[in-house]
Parts: C-alpha cells; structure tokens; sequence
C-alpha cells in the first residue's frame, strides 16, 4: 500500500509533497540527501506533517499531484486541521 505525505521543516519554514510505498525509508532518504540536487536537499530536518496511507499506488499519485496543483501553504494547513477534507480526496481519486 502507498502513502501521500507532507513533510515540513522547521529550519527552512516549507512543505514537500510526496508519495511512496514506504514511508520511513522516504523520509530517511530525504533527511540523509540521498538526493543532492532535489528540494528535501536544502533541510535535514523533515517532519511527517500529514499523510494518507493505505492507498493504491496511482491514487496516491494522483492525491499528490491534486495537492500539488493547489499551490497553497493555506490548503496543506487545512488538510491537517479539517479530516473532513482527507476523506473527500480518497473519495475523489479512487
């Protein structure tokens, strides 16, 4: 199963939006800049924020690249805060 997860750092105040299969080994890649010219290169500090599980591998893309899409730190902030919002994704996208 796949998961869409937001990560947040403390140290540089942004989010990335990704997706994956396994989630703690993304965000040990991520926090050991396993990738050099990537985004998650500029912290090593990455926090899961939010994240789905439990999805199929193409939902999950495409709830990824839904949020993506909305270019708005306001809209990732109302995912944590409003569940409701999680559900209608998952609805929307399966």
């Amino acid at each position: 199963m796949a998961y869409v997860y937001i990560l947040h750092s403390k140290k540089i105040d942004k989010y990335y939006i990704g997706s994956c299969l396994d989630l703690q080994e993304r965000l040990n890649q991520h926090n050991t800049h396993l990738f050099d010219s990537g985004f998650t290169h500029r912290a090593n500090d990455w926090e899961v924020f939010f994240m789905i599980e439990n999805l199929s591998y193409e939902t999950a893309r495409k709830i990824e690249r839904h949020i993506k899409r909305m270019k708005s730190r306001k809209y990732i902030e109302n995912l944590k805060r409003y569940p409701e919002m999680k559900h209608k994704l998952i609805a929307l996208y399966k």
